[in-house]
């Protein structure tokens, strides 16, 4: 018995090694393919094109409707190989504030070294407010690159009561 085995796992460890059609691991399809495909298609749903609208189509309007955040409570800079990433962390007035953005103040140009921006989220009709910070706290991260960078020696964060500035 001991022999059948050892002689079976021995054959089986040597066919797994060829690329022929004794191969166990080629009894089941083999490789892939590639296949034709339209250009302006999306693979997840068959027929449609693109550029027909759809169902999680975004409206064309590209403003946004963000207010401004109640409080920023941290604010950090980490190198990434495009720039510096931005994370902050504010706290809502209300619950389920969504979308939280940071958006630059003056085109994104530096005032005395100093870039701003502002954190805003968008907040729900209807929403209650107390409870917990932690229960209201939102995240929001923008990478910088060495371009918009250029000039900064600080970037500041503004919410509606306060402001909190990282050093590059």
């Amino acid at each position: 018995m001991r022999t059948a085995l050892t002689l079976l796992v021995i054959s089986t460890l040597t066919l797994s090694g060829c690329q022929s059609r004794l191969n166990p691991v080629n009894w089941f399809g083999g490789k892939d393919q590639p296949v034709a495909t339209a250009e302006n298609t999306n693979p997840l749903m068959e027929g449609t094109e693109e550029t027909d609208g759809g169902l999680f189509k975004r409206p064309d309007d590209p403003s946004y409707s963000g207010t401004s955040v109640y409080q920023v409570n941290s604010v950090s800079m980490q190198r990434v190989s495009e720039g510096s990433l931005l994370s902050v962390v504010g706290v809502t007035s209300i619950h389920g504030a969504f979308d939280a953005r940071l958006v630059a103040r003056n085109d994104g140009k530096p005032e005395g070294g100093v870039l701003t921006l502002d954190l805003l989220a968008i907040h729900p009709v209807g929403a209650y407010t107390g409870g917990t910070e932690q229960s209201r706290e939102i995240t929001a991260a923008v990478v910088l690159t060495e371009q918009d960078l250029q000039g900064v020696r600080s970037v500041q964060v503004a919410a509606a009561s306060n402001a909190r500035s990282a050093r590059r």
